[in-house]
């Protein structure tokens, strides 16, 4: 029997400045305790789609304009991002947004907002600093002097105080080191394992996503163009050829040796 759908997104067009056309006839599914990885190019509509499950396209003009987003069944066209994050969805945005003037473990506290209203207990960050043990070193000092992957790790880490059901992430791996990407990661898989934390993971970098992820999307131009289990996008050519670098006789290539419009014929014709 296949595992409930935590998040649902049913057909759903997104249009910005009531004019600009952004996503069209999109639908995917994020399975409860599932890493979903959303891949594309710059552009594609990623980060648009991740701001209208999490309600946030009102702030730059943007709105759901057809079709249905569910959250455990529930559909979440009314409810404010805040309640949103009060009822298990969290969004750690593109760059980071973290507060650079406080410190790591005030960071931590203003997470715990999310918690308003569950009834818990007084929140603790050790299972935070047991995933980041950065974190616990640096917990007195500003946010603003970590590291670019130790502030990603804050970013994560904030996440996981409010106790998420399901965790958007956008492009973690944006200007990390291979070191510190791999290391990452390797966190957001333990999560996943050890929490059952479902995550919808939109990441450029094809390879270290569809290393943690169990399922995958491929998006262009705000539509979805392929999709399946990891094991079927890592050996389909198209996806071999355009996000993992390799050519059809397995040897590296040059996105700027391919023509867009092949591309293009290829998938969407």
């Amino acid at each position: 029997m296949a595992a409930p759908h935590l998040l649902e997104v049913d057909n759903i067009e997104v249009v910005y400045n009531r004019t600009i056309q952004v996503l069209r006839g999109l639908s995917l599914v994020v399975p409860k305790g599932r890493i979903v990885a959303l891949l594309g190019s710059n552009g594609a509509g990623k980060s648009t789609l991740l701001k209208a499950v999490s309600n946030l396209l009102a702030i730059e003009d943007g709105a759901v304009t057809s079709g249905a987003i569910r959250f455990a069944g529930e559909d979440i066209a009314a409810l404010a991002p805040h309640t949103l994050v009060r009822r298990g969805l969290f969004h750690v945005m593109e760059g980071r947004r973290i507060f650079e003037d406080l410190t790591v473990e005030e960071n931590l506290t203003a997470a715990t907002f999310a918690l308003t209203g569950r009834g818990a207990s007084k929140p603790s960050f050790e299972r935070v600093y047991s995933y980041f043990p950065r974190l616990h070193e640096r917990r007195k000092g500003l946010a603003g002097y970590l590291s670019g992957g130790e502030q990603q790790m804050l970013a994560i880490g904030r996440a996981l105080v409010a106790e998420p059901s399901l965790i958007l992430l956008d492009e973690p791996s944006l200007g990390l080191a291979p070191k510190m990407m791999e290391e990452i990661f390797t966190i957001i898989a333990r999560i996943n394992a050890d929490e059952g934390v479902s995550m919808l993971l939109v990441e450029q970098n094809a390879t270290v996503a569809l290393a943690v992820a169990h399922q995958g999307y491929i998006m262009e131009t705000g539509k979805l163009v392929i999709e399946g289990s990891v094991d079927k996008l890592i050996h389909d050519q198209d996806v071999r050829e355009f996000y993992l670098g390799f050519g059809g006789g397995g040897d590296a290539r040059s996105y700027r040796d391919v023509k867009h419009y092949k591309r293009r014929k290829r998938w969407l014709s």
